[in-house]
C-alpha cells in the first residue's frame, strides 16, 4: 500500500513540474501596443484548427528544401472563434515568417507561393512560453480565456483576428489579437 501511494506521489510531482515547466503557472500578461509589418509567406487554411501545425511544417521544409530558405518563425492567422464557428468553417492563414527578405527572394518566391506584408497596427499582445509542441495546447487553455477577460474588462471589441507567432529560437509564442 505504501509502495502505491509513493508511485502515486512521484507520477504526482512529476506532472506538476512539467505542467510548470510548459508554462502552466506564468501569469499571462496583456498589453496594447502597435505591431507588425512582417512579411508572411502562407497558405489558407479551412478548417480544424488542430490541423495548422501541418501546413506550417510542410511550408517550413518546403522553402528550407526547394528554396534554401530557412525560416525561424511559424505564424497562424486565426478569423474565426472556434466556440462560435463550426470546426470544418474555420478560417486561417498559416505559414512562415520571412526575416528582412531582399527584393530578389520575393520575386524567386512570387506565384509560388501566397505573400503578403502584415500591416502595422495595435493589438493586445501577450508572450507564452514555449518548449515544445504541448506549449501550444498550453497556451491556448491559459491565454484565450485570460484575453476574452481582459477584452470585457477594458471594454475592447473581441472581434477581429488572432495571429500566434511561434518564435522557436526565442523560446515564446506570441499572441496578437487585432484590434
Amino acid at each position: 500500500m505504501k509502495i502505491a501511494i509513493i508511485i502515486i506521489l512521484i507520477i504526482a510531482v512529476g506532472l506538476l513540474a512539467v505542467y510548470a515547466w510548459l508554462g502552466g503557472f506564468a501569469k499571462v500578461q496583456f498589453s496594447v501596443q502597435e505591431s507588425g509589418g512582417e512579411v508572411l509567406v502562407y497558405e489558407a487554411h479551412t478548417g480544424d484548427y488542430k490541423n495548422v501545425g501541418k501546413v506550417i511544417d510542410k511550408m517550413y521544409y518546403a522553402l528550407l528544401n526547394e528554396e534554401k530558405v530557412e525560416c525561424f518563425r511559424g505564424f497562424g492567422i486565426y478569423y474565426d472563434n472556434p466556440q462560435q464557428v463550426e470546426k470544418s468553417k474555420l478560417r486561417s492563414e498559416v505559414g512562415n515568417i520571412l526575416e528582412n527578405p531582399a527584393p530578389e527572394l520575393l520575386e524567386q518566391l512570387n506565384g509560388k507561393y501566397n505573400i503578403k506584408s502584415l500591416e502595422r497596427q495595435k493589438f493586445i499582445v501577450a508572450e507564452f512560453p514555449y518548449k515544445n509542441q504541448m506549449s501550444v495546447v498550453m497556451g491556448i487553455m491559459k491565454v484565450y480565456p485570460a484575453l476574452t477577460r481582459y477584452c470585457k474588462e477594458t471594454q475592447i471589441n473581441e472581434n477581429g483576428f488572432v495571429m500566434e507567432i511561434y518564435d522557436v529560437p526565442g523560446k515564446k509564442i506570441i499572441y496578437r489579437k487585432q484590434i
